[in-house]
């Protein structure tokens, strides 16, 4: 399951984790937080005492979404301009 919010100056989508009978324990929620120029990856660890945060530039983002449909190997994306 999953939520989307937007704001004045970000889209925040919250994924929210489900357990499936059988699977092991619940993983906390993972939010995203979308602005112009960056997205923040955060979650709650899991004993609740602090907040993991990753934040990619847009450059990253692009380049991740790419490597998610490439094989193994070293790549460098062409920019425009």
């Amino acid at each position: 399951m999953f939520t989307i919010e937007h704001e004045f100056d970000a889209t925040i989508i919250t994924l929210i984790d489900e357990n499936e009978p059988n699977q092991g324990p619940l993983s906390e929620d993972i939010t995203i937080l979308t602005f112009d120029d960056r997205v923040i990856v955060e979650q709650a660890d899991a004993d609740g005492q602090g907040v993991s945060r990753v934040v990619f530039s847009m450059v990253q983002l692009n380049e991740l979404r790419a490597a998610l449909n490439l094989p193994e190997g070293n790549y460098r994306l062409q920019r425009d301009g």
